[in-house]
């Protein structure tokens, strides 16, 4: 009988599989030999038996785990294979949501950097036309114009769970803004509206509630030192008021960068001052 029969060895390196592979096999039911040398133990196989082996190699390539096919073999039920790979199909659906999100993450990170790299020095004021804008926040439930940068971490946290609570992934990626209401900013009112991420076209899918920012002409200036934002923001409305600019919207503070990867005591934030203007006729 044995002379029909295959070694385990034999039988591994035809299906390109290990000798440890079948055994486990045979002990987790999925693949027991054709026959089992009472005295010495050594385990024979079928070349018919190739069949088992690459269905169960078909349901790994699948996702599925050996005590799944080991259910499968047991049950012999069409229904079940169809229930675990459907299961299955929403893990790599999500699987893909995330490994989307880590890459989207990546790419803002690599352009924060890339725009901080080659950003004008402190204090440069600049008239820039600047694209639409997704953004999603909350209102600053404190104004930390008032206070100290311990005000505006605990407004960030806020933020960072109010992201957590609507799903957003990767959160701390996302570059940050604030605003002044357009009121306040010209009666130099420094009280914070809201705090916010700047979102991407696929998440406004995602995320019926973002809102947006037109496009258009905006003053501009820059700045690496979060103590110093009035002192530059109203530098900035000077500025429009020396050329004669027209404020039409929300001042917006962007954190353009907040790598503090050379300093841990404290948040480094690179910022980036906005007035959207209009022009006299």
């Amino acid at each position: 009988m044995k002379t029909d029969l295959l070694s385990i060895g034999k039988m591994a390196k035809l299906n390109r599989v290990s000798i440890s592979t079948l055994r486990l096999y045979d002990e987790k039911g999925l693949l027991k030999p054709r026959y089992t040398d009472p005295d010495s133990g050594y385990r024979y196989y079928d070349i018919y038996q190739n069949a088992r082996l690459d269905m169960i190699a078909y349901m790994k390539e699948l996702g599925m785990s050996l005590s799944e096919i080991a259910e499968v073999f047991q049950k012999e039920d069409l229904t079940l294979i169809e229930d675990i790979l459907s299961k299955k199909n929403e893990q790599i659906h999500e699987q893909i949501r995330q490994l989307r999100a880590r890459h989207d993450a990546v790419e803002r990170a690599i352009i924060s950097i890339e725009r901080y790299r080659k950003s004008p020095a402190t204090g440069t004021m600049s008239l820039e036309y600047i694209d639409r804008r997704y953004i999603w926040g909350i209102p600053c439930s404190d104004n930390f114009y008032n206070s100290d940068i311990r005000c505006f971490e605990k407004t960030l946290l806020e933020l960072h769970w109010a992201l957590e609570k609507n799903r957003f992934q990767q959160i701390h990626s996302y570059n940050i803004g604030t605003t002044i209401t357009k009121d306040d900013f010209l009666h130099d009112r420094f009280i914070a509206d809201q705090i916010f991420i700047f979102a991407t076209r696929h998440e406004h899918n995602a995320h019926k509630s973002l809102q947006i920012i037109e496009s258009g002409m905006y003053a501009c200036t820059y700045l690496d030192n979060y103590d110093d934002e009035i002192d530059y923001a109203k530098q900035l409305k000077q500025y429009c008021e020396q050329n004669h600019y027209i404020i039409a919207g929300d001042y917006i503070c962007e954190v353009m960068t907040a790598f503090n990867v050379f300093n841990s005591d404290h948040r480094s934030m690179f910022l980036k001052l906005q007035i959207p203007v209009n022009f006299p006729k």
